[in-house]
């Protein structure tokens, strides 16, 4: 494990069953989480909604349809040393509450190389506090992923060792359902073996929740944008320069009822006017200029402000590049300056 006291990403490697994952990630975050939950809003607004029925719901579907997940879920609880029921409700947390501080903004660059540009924004107490995790889970690929305190795994950015790349925007619609929680499909895509199969899993299971997903694999020419809800599945091929925030804008999913915070407009809006402000011919440069954008005073792209209107800061910066045979990619957790982990066609970072 490598970690940095200050407010740095830590690279921590899990390896084991389901079980011993999740309760090595709850190690991980115990302490992060226990302090969080004593003065957290967010906490207060979901213990609130704990009565709500489609949590029961929910969880057996969970128990049911994904038991490698139920186990990494019991084991996260166990290292969090956390009531599973609090746990679970901590994981469904955007399925239930619209509001749920997590944020995010995605950069979509076709080409003969895709490249996806990703911050990572989440909760300022979470700062310091999360982590690049190697995992090694039995019966499922080896992955590697941005983890937050007390999270499953596979609702921010990661690679998987079938090359498949994920990053993952919250989304705000008003209807929800009772299926399974976002978090738990966004895990579940980590183990697919191609998109294909990825699509498959989501079309087919029931979904609680919304999320914005962009998915690429080396190997395969497609560039996807796919938005779902509980109620609807949209799949776009991105055949032209994108950026997705925080809300449904799909054709036939952006008519949705949906909350837009300001921050997600504006952030949506200024990263397309980058879009034709950037240079096409070096799309790395490209993506991580609209990504570090903090032009607006107050609703930057790149977002600091602990006082930040939707109580997120960029935690992280993902730049993948997928091509032909190959993932490479890197980790920044601040604007400007070098790679905090530097991947080279592999799930762990390089040295030397």
């Amino acid at each position: 494990m490598l970690h940095d006291a200050g407010r740095r990403l830590s690279f921590i490697d899990v390896a084991g069953s389901p079980y011993d994952v999740g309760a090595t990630l709850g190690r991980f975050g115990r302490a992060a989480l226990n302090d969080h939950f004593q003065t957290s809003a967010a906490w207060r607004e979901l213990d609130a909604r704990r009565s709500d029925p489609r949590i029961g719901t929910m969880a057996t579907i969970v128990r049911e349809r994904f038991p490698r997940y139920w186990a990494e879920l019991q084991g996260l609880a166990a290292g969090l040393e956390l009531a599973f029921d609090d746990v679970f409700l901590w994981n469904c947390r955007g399925d239930i509450w619209a509001m749920a501080p997590d944020g995010c903004t995605t950069v979509q660059l076709p080409g003969s190389q895709h490249v996806i540009g990703h911050n990572e924004d989440g909760d300022p107490d979470f700062a310091g506090h999360c982590a690049l995790a190697h995992v090694t889970s039995e019966g499922g690929n080896q992955f590697s992923a941005f983890v937050y305190p007390g999270s499953l795994p596979g609702h921010t950015f990661a690679a998987t060792s079938a090359k498949l790349v994920q990053t993952v925007n919250n989304t705000r619609p008003l209807a929800g359902g009772a299926g399974t929680p976002r978090m738990v499909l966004a895990r579940a895509v980590l183990d697919a073996p191609d998109l294909d199969a990825a699509l498959a899993l989501l079309r087919s299971s029931p979904r609680a929740g919304a999320f914005h997903l962009t998915l690429a694999q080396a190997g395969d020419e497609r560039l996807l944008s796919v938005e779902f809800t509980a109620q609807a599945l949209s799949v776009d091929r991105v055949e032209a320069a994108r950026v997705h925030s925080n809300h449904l804008i799909h054709a036939d999913t952006g008519r949705m009822s949906q909350i837009v915070t300001g921050s997600s407009g504006v952030r949506q809006r200024r990263g397309e006017a980058l879009l034709d402000k950037t240079p096409q011919s070096e799309p790395q440069r490209r993506a991580l200029g609209i990504l570090w954008d903090a032009a607006d005073p107050e609703l930057p792209i790149y977002r600091t402000d602990p006082a930040d209107s939707d109580v997120e800061n960029t935690l992280a910066t993902a730049l993948f590049r997928v091509g032909a045979d190959k993932v490479e990619w890197a980790v920044y957790d601040a604007a400007h300056e070098a790679a905090r982990f530097d991947m080279r066609d592999g799930l762990v970072p390089v040295t030397g």
